[in-house]
């Protein structure tokens, strides 16, 4: 059970990142270095939910 709810606050933490690239991308100058950040720590987290999912840790 205690794999599910980490997976769950995984995925919590990957949508709020998803919702921060969207609303970098929609301003007029967006920092891209910023973007780059935020796009790493979204694919690091579906990374460990995957690995979670698996069983491989």
């Amino acid at each position: 059970m205690a794999v599910e709810a980490r997976i769950r606050e995984l995925g919590s933490r990957h949508k709020s990142l998803e919702l921060a690239i969207h609303e970098e991308l929609s301003r007029p100058a967006s920092d891209e270095v910023k973007l780059k950040e935020l796009k790493r720590q979204k694919l690091r987290l579906k990374e460990e939910i995957e690995s979670l999912r698996t069983g491989v840790h």
